[in-house]
């Protein structure tokens, strides 16, 4: 398996804005970017944006990129997630056309082996979405090696107790995963965050998913603590 990589360490790094840091998003259906709203999948319908002149991964990519440089690129790969099928071709794409890029991504991996097998392809960083997971064996043996997503609908979490109640086997990088927010411009749930941020190890780093506004989320954001946040929505809309 190869070696944990250190290379995001600063919070100061290309993307980063009032110390947080934004990390650019593309959720793929089908081989195209769909747009995500409130965490509704049977709904989401490919993008349309004035980043990219087509839902084409690689062309929205790109448009993300150049709104807001930044060193990682979180993808949710619906296929896998929803169990049709990981869209490899498009992630292999992503990877060759922005090297200089971490893909990290949520594919619906939830077995060591599957895990293994795409750390092997060198694809990026393996996101373990809460909402995957049997148990949490697999955090446990990964937490070198990937990212947590712990998901939640509404205020319910979804995925094994053990994972939320055992913030020891957290890995560095924890996303925050508010489903029902995402692309709403509701603003970031800030006392979930807040909760978890007490209760996370000093290592972890929290990012924040769904619900960013502006520039004025991201200064509360950082009051708490959060060190990142992923973004779509406000990219794409022209709010940030």
């Amino acid at each position: 398996m190869p070696a944990p990589d250190r290379q995001d360490k600063a919070h100061t790094a290309p993307g980063a804005s009032l110390g947080v840091e934004i990390v650019p998003v593309i959720d793929l259906r089908h081989g195209s970017v769909v747009r995500a709203k409130a965490g509704d999948r049977a709904r989401y319908q490919p993008i349309v944006t004035p980043l990219s002149p087509t839902a084409d991964p690689v062309d929205v990519a790109a448009g993300l990129l150049r709104a807001t440089p930044s060193r990682q690129l979180y993808v949710a790969d619906l296929d896998g997630i929803e169990g049709r099928g990981r869209d490899t071709a498009s992630l292999r794409r992503l990877a060759a056309t922005f090297p200089a890029i971490r893909l990290w991504v949520d594919a619906g991996i939830a077995t060591r082996s599957e895990a293994e097998a795409f750390l092997d392809e060198g694809l990026g960083l393996p996101v373990l979405g809460s909402e995957s997971q049997s148990d949490d064996r697999l955090v446990r043996d990964l937490a070198d090696h990937a990212v947590l997503s712990l998901d939640f609908r509404g205020d319910d979490y979804v995925g094994p107790e053990a994972i939320l109640a055992t913030p020891s086997i957290w890995p560095e990088r924890v996303i925050v995963m508010t489903l029902g927010r995402v692309g709403m411009g509701s603003g970031p749930d800030l006392d979930r965050l807040s909760a978890l941020r007490r209760q996370a190890p000093a290592r972890c780093r929290l990012y924040a998913a769904g619900g960013l506004r502006d520039k004025g989320d991201l200064a509360a954001l950082a009051e708490i603590g959060v060190s990142g946040i992923l973004v779509a929505s406000a990219l794409h809309d022209g709010r940030l």
